[in-house]
C-alpha cells in the first residue's frame, strides 16, 4: 500500500513531554513540527499558549496531556487542567486514565472519569485520546474494557501509553514496551469504527510508521519524527522535494 509523505507526515503527533526539555527545546520543537508539518505538537500543559503562538501560521495543531504521566489526579483536577488546556489554545488532549481503579476493576469512576474529560474538551471543540498504559495492565480484559467504555462513550481516540509507563523488568531494570502489535490488533478490535487509534511508545522508524499504520493505527505518538521523514524522502531518492507530491510504499 502506498502512502504519501504528507500523509504519513499528518500522522505524527510530535511530542514533547520529556521533564528535562527546557523552553529553547520546545521552541525548536515547535519549529521542526512546522518544518514537516506534521499533525499536532503533544507539548507539555505550560507552554500551550506559546506553541499556539509559534504555530499560528501553520498547518500544525496544538494538542497537551492530562493527568499525565500516571492519572492518579482526581476527575475534578483533570477537568480543570483539560478546561485551562483549551483556554490556552489546545485543540486535541490526551489523558491518561486512572490505572489504580483500572486494576481495581472501577468501571463506574472510569467512565464517569473518561466522561467528564470528553465532555470539558468538547466544550471548547476539542477532542479527546484517553490513554490506557497498556504496560501497566496486565490483563487483556482490562485493555477490552477500556476499548468497550471509550466506545460508548465515542471519544475520538484511545492510546496505547505514554511513553513514561516504566515497569520493572527481571532484571530488576525499569523498561517499558510501548505499542506492540498485540495490543493495536487488541485495540482495533475491541473499538467501534468510529474511534482511533494512537500508538506511542517505542516506534521510531519509518518502517515501525507504516506497520502500525497498517495495523490500523491513524496517529502516532513520535520524539524521532525527523528521522521517519527524511527516511521516507530518502528512500525514493526525494531529498527536499515537496512532501505532498510524493509517494513511499510499504
Amino acid at each position: 500500500m502506498n502512502y504519501t509523505i504528507y500523509q504519513i507526515a499528518k500522522m505524527i503527533d510530535h511530542s514533547l513531554l520529556h521533564p528535562t526539555m527546557t523552553d529553547a527545546d520546545l521552541i525548536a520543537g515547535c519549529e521542526l513540527a512546522k518544518k514537516y508539518d506534521v499533525a499536532t505538537v503533544c507539548i507539555k500543559p505550560y507552554f500551550v499558549k506559546q506553541a499556539v503562538e509559534l504555530l499560528k501560521d501553520s498547518d500544525v495543531a496544538v494538542c497537551t496531556v492530562v493527568g499525565f504521566p500516571h492519572g492518579s489526579s482526581t476527575i475534578q483536577q483533570k477537568v480543570a487542567e483539560t478546561r485551562q488546556a483549551c483556554k490556552d489554545g489546545a485543540t486535541e488532549i490526551d489523558m491518561v486514565v486512572n490505572v489504580g481503579k483500572v486494576l481495581s476493576e472501577d468501571w463506574r469512576y472510569i467512565k464517569k472519569e473518561i466522561g467528564a474529560i470528553l465532555k470539558e474538551s468538547h466544550k471548547y471543540g476539542a477532542i479527546l485520546k484517553v490513554i490506557f498504559e497498556n504496560d501497566f495492565l496486565p490483563k487483556d480484559e482490562y485493555k477490552i474494557k477500556l476499548c468497550k467504555i471509550c466506545s460508548a462513550l465515542e471519544v475520538e481516540f484511545i492510546k496505547t501509553s505514554t511513553g513514561y509507563g516504566y515497569v520493572k523488568q527481571a532484571n530488576g531494570d525499569y523498561n517499558y514496551k510501548g505499542a506492540t502489535e498485540h495490543d493495536l490488533l487488541l485495540m482495533r478490535e475491541n473499538t467501534c469504527e468510529k474511534v482511533q487509534i494512537k500508538a506511542a511508545g517505542g516506534v521510531r522508524t519509518l518502517d515501525g510508521l507504516l506497520k502500525v499504520m497498517n495495523l490500523g493505527v491513524t496517529r502516532l505518538g513520535a520524539t524521532a519524527t525527523a528521522t521517519i521523514i527524511e527516511d521516507a524522502k530518502k528512500r525514493l531518492g526525494l531529498g527536499s522535494v515537496e512532501v505532498k507530491d510524493t509517494v513511499v510504499g510499504y
